[in-house]
């Protein structure tokens, strides 16, 4: 099963395998409070990508066209968290402030009509 959550939230056993699917670090968090199996920088939208974005709700569909292009075109970057989720709960985490429209949300979608392939 996939989930996702804010870096700022406290890990919990459910949680399972926790990967940070962020291009940059977030901010006032430290490694260690993480309890991350790995920080997956290159998942995350390309810098270009992100800096149009903005987290601008009106550019949202935009995004997530153009995101699910960037990771149909780069398998490598999530076939990592594919692999774990067949062993059971897979956390993404992220940082941003918006709860309806950040990477993470059309990340853990593409990545479970993956799994259904």
């Amino acid at each position: 099963m996939l989930k996702i959550k804010r870096v700022y939230e406290s890990a919990n056993a459910s949680d399972g395998v926790r990967f940070l699917v962020d291009r940059l670090w977030p901010r006032g968090v430290k490694k260690e409070k993480l309890e991350m199996k790995a920080w997956l920088k290159d998942v995350a939208p390309s810098p270009g990508l992100r800096s149009w974005f903005a987290h601008d709700p009106p550019k949202w569909q935009g995004f997530q066209q153009r995101y699910r292009a960037e990771l149909e075109s780069n398998p490598d970057t999530w076939e990592q968290i594919l692999e774990a989720a067949k062993d059971g709960n897979v956390t993404l985490l992220y940082s941003a402030r918006d709860t309806e429209h950040n990477s993470a949300l059309v990340l853990k979608t593409f990545l479970e009509e993956h799994m259904q392939k």
